[in-house]
């Protein structure tokens, strides 16, 4: 599905506020980004290809002596694969919001099975 990228930027912005406030307030030293495609080294190895990368120490991984002067947590979202995708508007905003849901829930720690269990992988 063809999306003009600044309407896919403002999908992206409209995940992240419906992330809770209680939780939004928690996100630290990270920033979020689009990108048409992950590259080769972002898929690292990977078969196939990917709709959100988390690069970053986890909020659980962090502590004050290991956690000082450091760039921030990156989360990308790549517009190609999603839109790829989505056969329709509703379905690109389903990909979208659980993408950017998925790399945030990375930032708080959350693993791939866990996100698995909870029906977010």
């Amino acid at each position: 599905m063809e999306i003009d990228p600044h309407r896919f930027e403002q999908l992206v912005a409209d995940a992240l506020d419906e992330i809770p406030e209680s939780l939004g307030h928690l996100m630290e030293n990270v920033a979020v980004f689009v990108e048409d495609w992950p590259t080769r080294e972002q898929l690292g190895g990977r078969r196939g290809t990917l709709l959100g990368l988390y690069q970053g120490i986890a909020l659980t991984a962090r502590s004050p002596l290991s956690y000082a002067g450091v760039m921030p947590d990156r989360i990308i979202i790549f517009r190609g694969p999603i839109s790829r995708l989505a056969t329709s508007e509703e379905e690109l905003v389903e990909l979208v919001t659980s993408t950017v849901i998925h790399e945030v829930a990375h930032h708080f720690g959350i693993s791939d099975a866990r996100l698995a269990e909870l029906g977010w992988a």
